[in-house]
């Protein structure tokens, strides 16, 4: 799947993450301390307590990642994406690998993304991994959730990473489970 500079987050609020400690907050509403950007010229910055995303033309896909890593967890964030024509995803368990070449670009993400999909194709909550199968849940296998992503309206997402298994939630319906 190919698609330019598609944002890790396109406007994140309340975003946390619950471990083995109980819930932690991933961000502060106020500043990107904790998070570093990667691959792509895409830009984040904090506007009114949320991160948003901007895409830049002709950049590769960019990521914004946590500068901790995770074990068995549940994110839960709220995220809103207005344009009909943008891909973007949340990367779950994954890596950066600095020193691959893809293309012209150096460095390259991999792993799991759950998709934030306002297009016709209506796969929000699906599961894609980045730079290697492919997709390995497309929503297609739950019709039923193919309306629970709403364009323009804020979307509750709840991604599970417990163990080998992922499952995500949108609205509080099941996607993936």
């Amino acid at each position: 799947m190919k698609y330019s500079a598609s944002l890790l987050f396109s406007l994140l609020l309340s975003t946390f993450c619950f471990s083995q400690n109980g819930f932690t907050s991933l961000f502060d509403g106020k500043t990107l301390n904790g998070w570093k950007r990667i691959v792509g010229s895409g830009n984040y910055t904090v506007e009114n307590g949320m991160i948003t995303g901007t895409t830049v033309a002709g950049s590769p896909n960019t990521f914004l990642a946590t500068e901790k890593e995770y074990g068995d967890f549940i994110l839960e964030f709220d995220a809103k994406v207005n344009d009909t024509a943008s891909n973007s995803g949340v990367q779950v368990r994954s890596h950066y690998d600095a020193n691959e070449i893809n293309g012209s670009n150096k460095g390259r993400v991999y792993g799991y993304q759950v998709e934030e999909d306002a297009s016709s194709r209506a796969w929000s909550g699906g599961i894609y991994e980045e730079a290697r199968r492919g997709w390995l849940y497309p929503v297609t296998l739950n019709p039923a959730a193919q309306d629970l992503f709403k364009t323009g309206e804020w979307n509750h997402y709840t991604i599970e990473c417990i163990g080998n298994t992922i499952k995500t939630w949108i609205n509080n319906k099941p996607v993936a489970t």
